[in-house]
């Protein structure tokens, strides 16, 4: 056990490298034409997207519709918890690609219909990796942790990197949190999670094309998620 623990920790600190590093050109360049666009389109519009969002995932984070398996046995090893990890992430890979195929194929409507079933299969896939990793998700600050890794994975770089800093020594912020949800930045949540999966999925809404890009992009959007989420409770894991 302390050699896989010696391997996922360096694993951990070069993926903690990489975040950090400086925006690339290419990514400025982007961000700057989404910023852009975003300026064009009218606060009402801006603020109709927020409270569609803010409901949705409020809806599944705060909902009693969502349930995961009971806490792992306490005397589990890390291994054993990630292998199971690993294998969620993987069977929930493989359900959003089959869900993007279908809605991908089914024109644009379908398409659209994507968006929040697409949510909804990634915060329970991250319930599911909380519980294993044995955080009590019924605890309203382990739903907001679960928040934060959603922004951490899908923002961009400057937004990854001040959502990392915040998670980072999260058990002794635990005071300090918002007293409820209503409290969040919900319209920057949704603007930069909106902006990062814009190019993923804007092609799913093609014809003939449509179902293999949005089962490909699916894919490798939970995949993503599921990655950051592991890297997001090793931090916690490690530093106890």
């Amino acid at each position: 056990m302390e050699n896989y623990e010696q391997q996922i920790k360096y694993e951990l600190e070069f993926w903690q490298m990489e975040l950090m590093k400086k925006p690339s050109m290419l990514g400025n360049l982007a961000t700057k034409v989404q910023t852009k666009i975003n300026s064009y389109i009218p606060a009402k519009v801006h603020q109709a997207i927020t409270v569609t969002i803010k409901q949705m995932v409020k809806a599944v984070l705060f909902g009693s519709t969502y349930t995961t398996s009971a806490l792992p046995d306490v005397r589990m090893s890390l291994l054993h918890r990630e292998a199971l990890v690993k294998s969620k992430i993987d069977s929930y890979s493989k359900t959003g690609a089959a869900e993007g195929g279908i809605t991908g194929a089914g024109g644009f409507l379908m398409s659209m219909a994507d968006f929040p079933v697409l949510i909804g299969i990634k915060i329970k896939m991250l319930f599911e990796i909380a519980t294993l990793y044995g955080y009590d998700i019924k605890d309203y600050r382990e739903r907001l942790y679960i928040l934060h890794i959603f922004q951490l994975a899908f923002s961009s770089t400057r937004g990854t990197q001040n959502i990392f800093k915040q998670m980072q020594n999260w058990d002794e912020k635990l005071i300090v949190l918002p007293e409820s949800a209503d409290q969040f930045d919900w319209r920057t949540f949704q603007q930069e999670y909106r902006d990062y999966i814009d190019l993923a999925k804007m092609a799913q809404l093609l014809p003939v094309v449509g179902a293999a890009v949005g089962a490909v992009a699916n894919y490798q959007l939970i995949k993503k998620l599921g990655k950051t989420a592991m890297m997001a409770y090793r931090m916690r894991v490690l530093s106890q």
